[in-house]
């Protein structure tokens, strides 16, 4: 009987191991505080609405339901805003290359991954900072397909060694298609590069058309904060619609400068923003694949510089986290985003509590969250395998306390006091010791002596062991050669691996 328990006990213990796990525990907004912000963001479309100079957005939007003001800013009834909720996409499946590998973004399952635009990474060789290229960031996303932590690989730096916007954009999605076969994201200097992108993506499947298997989303902001459409974004998006792309539509207002300094206002402006989105998004096509990058970002009062490593910064992402889940719609948000320049302590505890505090409010995804620094003005290999042993223990405790059947053994808890006095080797702890227990990678747990006898080395030094171990290790070879030689024959492709 107990044995039986027991093994049902591990199936369930290793189900909760191996799926990302449910959030929403953390709630930073009372019941009163949580109506009234999307109250706000409700009446925030309704009476204020947003700035649009595209004809066709406007014309889209004034065909679907928006209202334009004497002023020409267009607003969103709530019953409009209402009903595009209801036929928004409520769970967006993010295939990767190898499909084995993709995310259902939705209800709260929290997911890891990358992202930003850095424009420099930390060189672990010199100590330097330099500019980042299409090399970097090919080696930042390999050593993502590496880190079981980290679920999506969205472009992290700017390949800042091209100089042509359209081949920027066929590159960057080529390096992270080619580094990685997990869901990867990119973004679009200007409309017309979509489709150019789509095509590789698509001949990249070969026999699979991309429409099928949506491997890469876009990344686009949609707004300028304060509540102001983007022209350029709103046309990457259409075209992200027609062409099948799934999109994660960004706001990120900057409390106290592109949005009010109160964090209950700035989260009622950026939702308005997100919504504006949203309905825009289903007035293209209802129910398209769309998940919301709701991220308000903090500045320090003093310089207004923006601040990603602060306690206010920590708590307002999972405030948006919070909304979104309370609203039913896919989430994502910022966190992660350090303001230490290197892997020290300060980044180590700004990146631990902002992202616990996300993945514990339920966001379904957390962009930024590894292997930033200098508030995402840079990016290290390092930084990431060290990001990525913190994000699994910040997934083990979003499981929580799972007290499956067998879980609790009486029998064993007598046979042990009345026996060996120990729990070390029975058939329980052998089972759960891989699924109800993570171990890290690089994290330290020896002995002080045994430390120093080891070679007293850091996190740091054991984080340059590990990204040297993943680029001696054979390279990911899921593109097919001949596919590969066909997209570099036909396209600008620069990336010389």
């Amino acid at each position: 009987m107990r044995r039986a328990r027991q093994s049902r006990g591990e199936a369930q213990s290793q189900g909760g191991a191996t799926r990302p796990p449910p959030g929403g525990r953390f709630r930073p907004l009372d019941d009163g505080s949580l109506r009234s912000i999307i109250e706000a963001a409700f009446d925030i479309l309704a009476r204020i609405g947003v700035a649009a100079d595209a004809p066709e957005m406007r014309k889209l939007a004034i065909a679907g339901g928006a209202v334009e003001r004497p002023d020409g800013r267009l607003t969103f009834p709530r019953a409009l805003v209402e009903d595009m909720i209801a036929k928004s996409r409520k769970r967006v499946e993010l295939p990767g290359f190898d499909p084995q590998r993709g995310i259902e973004v939705g209800g709260g399952h929290v997911h890891i991954g990358t992202g930003g635009a850095a424009v420099q990474v930390l060189d672990a060789d010199t100590g330097n900072f330099r500019d980042s290229t299409l090399a970097d960031l090919y080696g930042l996303m390999r050593i993502v397909d590496a880190c079981d932590s980290i679920h999506y690989a969205l472009r992290p730096v700017v390949a800042r060694d091209m100089a042509d916007p359209l081949t920027l954009d066929l590159n960057t999605a080529f390096a992270a298609m080619k580094a990685t076969s997990k869901p990867i994201g990119t973004s679009f200097f200007e409309p017309a590069h979509v489709a150019p992108v789509v095509e590789m993506l698509d001949a990249a499947l070969g026999p699979t058309p991309f429409a099928a298997q949506p491997f890469c989303f876009a990344s686009v902001c949609h707004v300028v904060p304060p509540l102001t459409l983007a022209t350029e974004a709103c046309g990457v998006m259409r075209e992200c619609v027609r062409l099948g792309m799934p999109l994660q539509i960004c706001s990120a207002g900057q409390a106290g400068a592109t949005s009010p300094a109160s964090l209950a206002g700035a989260l009622a402006q950026g939702l308005a923003e997100s919504l504006a989105g949203l309905v825009l998004v289903n007035m293209m096509q209802p129910g398209f694949p769309c998940i919301l990058a709701f991220m308000p970002f903090i500045s320090d009062l003093r310089t207004g510089a923006m601040t990603g490593g602060s306690g206010e910064a920590a708590v307002a992402s999972a405030a948006a986290a919070q909304l979104l889940l309370h609203l039913g719609l896919p989430s994502t948000v910022s966190a992660g985003i350090t303001d230490a320049k290197v892997a020290d302590a300060q980044a180590g505890y700004e990146k631990g509590y902002t992202v616990a505090l996300s993945a514990q409010a339920g966001a379904d995804m957390i962009n930024l969250s590894v292997g930033m620094l200098g508030s995402i003005m840079a990016a290290s290999k390092e930084a990431l395998v060290i990001d990525n042993d913190m994000c699994g223990a910040i997934l083990r405790s979003v499981r929580g306390v799972e007290a499956f059947e067998g879980a609790i053994d009486l029998d064993l808890i007598e046979e042990v006091v009345t026996g060996p006095g120990h729990y070390l080797g029975t058939d329980q702890t052998l089972r759960l010791m891989t699924t109800e227990y993570l171990y890290p990678r690089l994290g330290d747990r020896q002995s002080i002596p045994n430390w120093l006898t080891s070679g007293a080395k850091t996190v740091w030094d054991r984080a340059r062991t590990r990204v040297a171990e993943i680029e001696a290790s054979p390279a990911p070879d899921h593109l097919p050669a001949d596919i590969e030689a066909a997209i570099r024959a036909r396209l600008p492709i620069k990336l010389e691996v």
